[in-house]
């Protein structure tokens, strides 16, 4: 009797034993079975020119086993929700290096596509950029004028960083502005880069106007065109990005101007404390549309 209860013993011990090795046997790893990362998820798309239309392409996507995905068009604005199959219009010559951010149906996993460069060789005659030194590279401030509205500090040129970059406190205000020829009736729109580490009591202005600035006074001509304004709920907090898509105070749609002649895109800021880092901008556009 005790010999059987013995083997009995060891038969359990024998399948817990089995038990506990299969149970800590490690997860199959990406592409082997387990569900969270099929084979077919990729992150690839093809680039194609629209036949007849100049500085238009098509973005494809890889569909196999993506959710959606996120397209980086190379101008600067990061990556931004797209579709799978995307049209895009790049109004100015230069040379854009797309990628595009894919997340797969299963476990969340996102991959990230290898870059291709998309050249486009002219500018468009109707949406190209009006704005001259817009990028902030060397011997781009010689493009622009800098006055000061109120206190002592004027927004402040970085070519090594290719920004401009407002460091305002304690309510003063300093701006920056381009003499530019609209024309009446075409539509336009403004953007531009923004980044800060998050400000206090804070805005930044884009104005365009038929009045010339003066230093020390403030510049309300025209129309605000778009803007950042923390009381409004943007520039708060850190941000990067375009400014059209950032912006919580000025639409940034499109505008026209009244009569045919010279104008003045104007960008100021002002307000307690710019943060850190303050607010820098670059790629700075005004441009037709279509």
């Amino acid at each position: 009797m005790k010999s059987k209860i013995l083997k009995a013993g060891t038969f359990v011990l024998a399948l817990l034993a089995a038990g506990a090795y299969f149970g800590c046997t490690p997860e199959k790893l990406d592409g082997e079975g387990n569900g969270l990362s099929p084979k077919s998820f990729n992150a690839s798309f093809t680039v194609t020119p629209v036949a007849g239309k100049a500085n238009y392409y098509v973005l494809k996507a890889d569909p196999s086993g993506v959710q959606s995905i996120q397209w980086d068009l190379g101008d600067g604005g990061g990556l931004n929700a797209g579709k799978m199959v995307d049209t895009v219009f790049y109004p100015d010559a230069g040379i854009y290096n797309v990628s595009m951010q894919a997340l797969g149906y299963i476990g969340g996993v996102t991959k990230t596509s290898a870059a291709q460069t998309i050249t486009v060789a002219t500018s468009d005659p109707k949406s190209g950029n009006l704005v001259v030194g817009g990028k902030m590279q060397a011997g781009d401030d010689a493009n622009w004028t800098h006055f000061i509205i109120g206190g002592g500090q004027q927004i402040v040129f970085d070519a090594s960083k290719g920004v401009m970059t407002a460091n305002e406190s304690n309510y003063n205000q300093g701006a920056v502005y381009q003499a530019l020829n609209l024309t009446a009736g075409q539509k336009y729109m403004v953007d531009m880069i923004v980044s800060g580490s998050g400000a206090t009591n804070t805005w930044f202005e884009v104005w365009v106007g038929a009045t010339q600035p003066v230093a020390g006074s403030d510049y309300n001509s025209g129309s605000k065109i778009i803007s950042l304004n923390t009381w409004s709920g943007c520039g708060g907090t850190a941000f990067s990005g375009k400014l059209s898509a950032i912006t919580c105070s000025g639409t940034g749609d499109p505008f026209t101007v009244p009569t045919t002649g010279t104008y003045y895109l104007v960008i100021k800021c002002g307000g307690q404390n710019t943060g850190l880092t303050g607010i820098s901008f670059t790629n700075v556009t005004l441009r037709g549309v279509n």
